[in-house]
């Protein structure tokens, strides 16, 4: 989890702001993964910090995306795009400010 933060403040992924009057946030959580070798030997452990897209609401902000998403199997990956709009996550899990 610490590497996975370092790398999303490293690459510029977010800042840190007080939120704004009227706007909501969106949730994260941490999602685990066991990354095995060709012999089944554990190889290593991964955190990966998704947002909880799930809880948007319907008429709302139900039809928002906000990031698209790969599926690599390397340390750090991140798609290089700019959002046109503003979004407000919640700190991760273990690392609030």
């Amino acid at each position: 989890m610490i590497d996975e933060v370092f790398a999303l403040h490293a690459s510029g992924t977010w800042e840190l702001v007080p939120l704004p009057a009227g706007k909501s946030t969106v949730g994260c959580r941490w999602i685990y993964a066991v990354k095995v070798d060709p012999d089944g030997q554990v190889d290593r452990l991964k955190a990966l910090l998704v947002a909880k897209g799930y809880n948007q609401i319907f008429g709302l902000d139900y039809s928002d995306t906000f990031s698209l998403v790969a599926k690599l199997d390397i340390k750090n990956a991140f798609l290089h795009g700019d959002l046109e709009e503003e979004v407000y996550m919640e700190q991760p899990p273990g690392f609030v400010a």
